[in-house]
């Protein structure tokens, strides 16, 4: 992955911890959980609190969905398709199902 990978793996989970906050704290007409960390609502932010942590919800939701692009990007492997990647590390494919095995002998349970 790299050091790059590793700095937006980290900077992706602060993202989603940050959002889930900025989720949880606003107030949707007094009947949000916001309530319970500031008792006068919006007071504790100033007057245009709404719309101050409506905007950073935003941004960190167009952050994480940016940041969350980025890390599929940089972890997509060179083949694309599952199967195709099996045959190219066993030299072939088989599946579960069709496999032929011995049949499993059954052993009697012990009796005392």
């Amino acid at each position: 992955m790299g050091v790059f990978g590793i700095v937006l793996l980290v900077l992706f989970a602060i993202v989603c911890l940050l959002l889930i906050f900025m989720v949880v704290i606003q107030d949707q007409e007094g009947e949000g959980l916001g309530g319970l960390f500031s008792g006068a609502g919006n007071a504790a932010f100033g007057s245009r609190s709404s719309s101050v942590v409506v905007r950073f919800t935003y941004i960190l939701g167009g952050l994480f969905f940016v940041i969350a692009f980025g890390l599929a990007v940089l972890n997509k492997g060179s083949v694309g398709n599952v199967e195709d990647a099996v045959r190219a590390q066993d030299g072939q494919a088989t599946e579960w199902w069709s496999q032929d095995s011995a049949p499993a002998t059954e052993t009697a349970p012990a009796t005392e």
